[in-house]
């Protein structure tokens, strides 16, 4: 009885060590997959951990650790789907003390987000104009977006490029003006100087 016992035991043990959510998927395995969809691509990532880095992840490394932020995942995302056929857009979108990337799918009319990658439905249904997408995102952070735009990633030179200009939540004019009524109430503004104090 007791063998019997110890060979269930190691049965399940090593069914648990070969389950998809103990082992971690590779890069081959995504771009391999057949009929891979954007919401079964993000199923892969339920079990993954937030970690940020400054810098975005070789995708092998965000893979193999199981670990990374909204820049690893969505540059991947955008990479692999788009050897899928589907057309994917990197958007990041820049709020008060924090910026958020997620990968826009046009053909699905939502964006994959890191932030929902253990929802059971982890895809966000929204229009494609950037300006929709950033506000939907900044609702989901419970802030307002300050600035957006979209960009491209080299995985192999680890560059990213500005596809559009960097669109701004209120008109230029409007942003200079609390620049300048920023400015003189004492409150330093990147780009401006405080004024000098008369004491």
């Amino acid at each position: 009885m007791q063998k019997l016992a110890r060979a269930l035991i190691a049965l399940m043990l090593s069914a648990m060590a070969f389950s998809p959510s103990a082992q971690a998927v590779t890069l081959s395995q995504l771009k391999n997959e057949p009929n891979l969809t954007p919401d079964q691509f993000a199923h892969y990532f339920s079990d993954f951990e937030f970690k940020f880095h400054a810098e975005v992840q070789d995708h092998d490394v965000f893979l193999r650790t199981k670990s990374g932020d909204c820049d690893d995942f969505a540059t991947l995302a955008a990479e692999v789907l788009a050897k899928k056929g589907y057309t994917p857009r990197m958007i990041a979108i820049r709020m008060k003390g924090e910026t958020h990337v997620v990968c826009y799918i046009k053909e699905t009319e939502s964006y994959l987000d890191y932030n929902t990658r253990k929802d059971a439905h982890p895809l966000v249904p929204c229009a494609g104009d950037i300006t929709v997408i950033a506000k939907k995102v900044a609702e989901s952070f419970g802030r307002d977006w300050v600035a957006t735009y979209e960009f491209t990633y080299e995985d192999a030179q680890k560059v990213k490029r500005l596809v559009n200009n960097i669109i701004p939540n209120k008109p230029p004019a409007q942003l200079a003006k609390e620049n300048v009524n920023t400015a003189a109430a004492g409150t330093k503004v990147k780009g401006s100087k405080a004024p000098k104090s008369t004491n």
